[in-house]
């Protein structure tokens, strides 16, 4: 089936036709028709499966044009690397139509994107606190919305976004079409999804444990941390094919340790994205890295969930993920489109128990392969690798003042203090067996 096949509208077609694009993946052939019936969706797909235009073409194709200053089209997503790249896609697919679209998220001055949303829209792309921000202090009207896309819901959830969905849930008109898109189905995902959506059908393209054919698997068995550093620096240097490597790491503070180590081998090749980087950093090294102006790019997780990456030779797990999706996630960055990748994972001894998870869920075993023995062994460990001193958890016996002993004995009678007022004339009596007084004052 080809996209001249769907009930879709000359400028689409054309600007599909511009971007090559003439054949849809599983996910888009499932989703239009059920889209452009108006019912709620919920759309499985792992990132790579061309999930973003499955949603964004029936909703374009239905779009209608208005003098109405408010959109009428709202998709959520979890990160600002991800509205861009959504905005992008819109463009893109605009190429040809009069159709106002602008991102907001955190991280920049509101009073820079205000006037964004002033100028009118009919698409708004957002993360969920900024559109609040814009939402209550009146900037934004969500009165118009008739299509409502949640994207990465499971990564917002999972990020703690729950209270700020159920909240911009609320602002929305109750009568609507809503699409959500997601790489796994977890039970507090289906517990949103039973609390907001109506009836929706669930549309998978494939499974998240289904392995990509094109993408080819193997495993080193390294002991610690500056040892994974060594091999990685040996691959790039003995491996030209190693042309665009995306590493992820497990921590921000990994992501730079690892960037300053490889960064001094391969000045002007490497690049880090995580959160903790400024905006404009974070831009400037994605922009880098997809127009290959970067051999290398070390990112966590949360930055890279979603990104679209163009051509990415070999992913190289430095980390083994804590969650076994996670690992689907990332390995399919490569080998798209037909294309031949390689996935790399770096296993130490504590990585048994996920690396098996990963394997059952797969159904596929991770070829070991043996480190190579121009690999330096380092013996050095960093300071969360190093054995952790227990201390012995002494318990003390607590004593109280009704029970006596310790710091809580009885004072002995000269040192109790007791606040009695005392009469000159009963002290004198007491002394002298008579009342006994100063004298006479004299006159």
């Amino acid at each position: 089936m080809l996209f001249s096949d769907f009930n879709i509208n000359t400028p689409l077609l054309n600007a599909l036709g511009d971007l090559n694009i003439t054949k849809p993946t599983t996910i888009q052939e499932k989703a239009f028709p059920v889209i452009m019936s108006g019912r709620d969706v919920v759309g499985i797909a792992q990132t790579g499966t061309g999930k973003t235009i499955s949603y964004l073409l029936p909703c374009l194709r239905q779009w209608q044009f208005s003098k109405e200053k408010h959109p009428t089209i709202l998709i959520v997503v979890p990160t600002r690397e991800l509205v861009l790249q959504v905005v992008d896609d819109i463009q893109k697919l605009t190429k040809y139509m009069n159709i106002r679209v602008a991102g907001v998220y955190g991280g920049v001055n509101m009073v820079q994107q205000t006037p964004l949303i002033l100028a009118g829209l009919d698409v708004l792309v957002a993360t969920p606190g900024r559109l609040i921000d814009f939402a209550l202090n009146g900037t934004l009207k969500l009165r118009s919305i008739k299509k409502f896309i949640i994207d990465e819901v499971d990564e917002m959830l999972n990020l703690g976004f729950r209270p700020q969905l159920v909240r911009i849930i609320d602002l929305l008109p109750s009568k609507r079409q809503n699409l959500m898109f997601s790489a796994t189905i977890t039970d507090e995902l289906r517990l949103f999804i039973a609390d907001f959506f109506t009836d929706p059908q669930e549309i998978e393209a494939a499974r998240a444990g289904s392995p990509l054919e094109n993408i080819k698997q193997a495993g080193v068995k390294v002991p610690n941390f500056n040892t994974k550093v060594n091999l990685l620096e040996f691959l790039l240097r003995t491996n030209p094919g190693f042309s665009k490597v995306l590493v992820f790491v497990s921590t921000k503070k990994l992501a730079d340790d690892v960037y300053e180590l490889i960064s001094a081998k391969f000045p002007d090749e490497v690049g880090v994205i995580h959160s903790n980087k400024s905006q404009n950093f974070r831009l400037e090294a994605f922009r880098s890295f997809n127009e290959n102006r970067l051999r290398v790019l070390i990112a966590t997780d949360l930055v890279a969930r979603g990104l679209d990456f163009d051509d990415i030779t070999h992913v190289v797990n430095f980390d083994m993920p804590e969650v076994p999706e996670n690992y689907i996630h990332r390995i399919g960055r490569t080998g798209r489109a037909d294309k031949k990748g390689v996935a790399l994972a770096f296993i130490t001894k504590n990585d048994s128990e996920i690396r098996t998870q990963v394997e059952t869920l797969m159904g596929m075993k991770i070829q070991l392969m043996k480190l190579p023995e121009e690999v330096e062994i380092s013996n050095e460990l960093t300071e969360y690798e190093m054995p952790q001193v227990v201390m012995k958890n002494v318990l003390t016996v607590v004593t109280r003042p009704e029970d006596g002993g310790g710091a809580y004995h009885e004072k002995k009678g000269k040192n109790k203090k007791v606040n009695i007022k005392t009469r000159y004339a009963d002290v004198m009596m007491k002394k002298y067996g008579k009342p006994k007084t100063k004298g006479q004052k004299k006159k």
